[in-house]
């Protein structure tokens, strides 16, 4: 792997860490049932994609 490939993935990872965590939060502070559900969704999705990220590390 070359280092701009590696400088990729750990962009990449950073990036769906941060997209996690701020769909965590705001599912935590939503009133509206199906609105945290749907955050919580976009969170699961971004910490897979953080997962299959790392896996490629």
């Amino acid at each position: 792997m070359t280092t701009k490939e590696t400088l990729y993935l750990d962009d990449a990872l950073g990036h769906a860490q941060f997209l996690t965590q701020q769909c965590r939060e705001a599912a935590g502070m939503l009133q509206d049932a199906e609105l945290r559900r749907q955050a919580q969704k976009l969170s699961e999705q971004h910490s897979q994609m953080y997962a299959r990220f790392y896996d490629l590390v």
